[in-house]
């Protein structure tokens, strides 16, 4: 006998866990995600990802502002549902959303708690060097993802990794993992256990301030840096372009054998020193212009060996 499930989330990364748990049957009473928001040139509203395959699919969608109201909450319970799944949704769930499901909440979370919890894990993962990540699925408190933990899938992260890849991967990843969790659930199989005490680390949101790439740093770190932002909010640099500095985002590049001055320009291929070796610029997004490989930037733009980059 299939669940009766509220699902809840609102960007790309939820929508491999709606079509899972509508494949496997479960019954999808209600689809919450965030509300349309004007976007583009034309600042027309925008419907989320979620909405948009909820829509196509025929579930019914709620774009609530807030869950704290008693308003919301007497809706919610209305349903009757089993569980709740949530995927990167962007509400707060207060305790009477907790309790209004009798077999709980359940959180898709992109890391291994009670590494970076919060708003932006896969980047911080990223940022900082980690060797790995992965998806857990958690049975949801008050905290900020402080719940028990279900189920969790590892993943290695190459230095190749942009955070979109890690993204793509750890949504097919944890779309299956939550297919799983609700099929324990379903059958009553499924065990939690409390997070660790150590080892905890908050993934604060990404500021716009922190994307400036500091040639200083080691290669390493600056290859990092880079990838853990791309494609947004995309770290930057300037280049003396055409006789201006010229804003471009570094979305991909790669460890490269050489050294020199922080910043300078070692090749015509682009090639970047750091702090402690080198990087070289794959692909890159000049500002106002789409993201390009850097053989095709390089076509119709020179970027001299000696250059320095601020």
């Amino acid at each position: 006998m299939s669940l009766r499930l509220i699902f809840m989330g609102t960007p790309d990364f939820a929508v491999p866990t709606l079509l899972e748990l509508v494949a496997q049957g479960h019954d999808i009473v209600a689809v919450y995600t965030r509300a349309p928001k004007p976007a583009g040139r034309g600042m027309k509203e925008q419907v989320t990802p979620v909405e948009r395959e909820a829509r196509r699919l025929g579930l019914p969608v709620l774009t609530p502002k807030t869950l704290k109201t008693e308003d919301a909450q007497a809706a919610f319970l209305a349903f009757g549902a089993d569980a709740a799944v949530v995927v990167a949704y962007g509400l707060i769930l207060p305790q009477a959303i907790l309790d209004a499901v009798p077999l709980g909440c359940f959180n898709l979370h992109a890391s291994l708690l009670p590494r970076w919890r919060g708003a932006a894990p896969i980047n911080r993962a990223i940022m900082a060097g980690d060797a790995e990540s992965g998806v857990m699925v958690m049975k949801m408190d008050v905290g900020l993802d402080t719940g028990d933990v279900a189920m969790a899938e590892r993943i290695a992260i190459t230095d190749a990794m942009t955070a979109t890849d890690l993204h793509d991967k750890l949504a097919r990843i944890g779309a299956d993992l939550m297919g799983r969790a609700m099929g324990a659930l379903e059958r009553g199989t499924l065990q939690v256990t409390p997070q660790k005490s150590e080892g905890v680390t908050y993934a604060a949101k990404i500021d716009k301030a922190e994307a400036r790439i500091d040639w200083r740093r080691p290669a390493r770190e600056v290859l990092r840096h880079c990838h853990g932002l791309s494609p947004f909010p995309g770290a930057w640099c300037e280049m003396p372009l055409d006789g201006e500095a010229v804003r471009v985002k570094i979305l991909r590049c790669a460890l490269a054998t050489a050294s020199g001055a922080p910043g300078t320009v070692l090749d015509e291929q682009l090639t970047i020193a750091c702090g402690d070796g080198a990087i070289r610029i794959i692909e890159l997004q000049r500002a106002g212009k789409q993201p390009m490989k850097a053989d095709v930037f390089l076509r119709g733009t020179a970027v001299p060996s000696g250059l320095t980059l601020p």
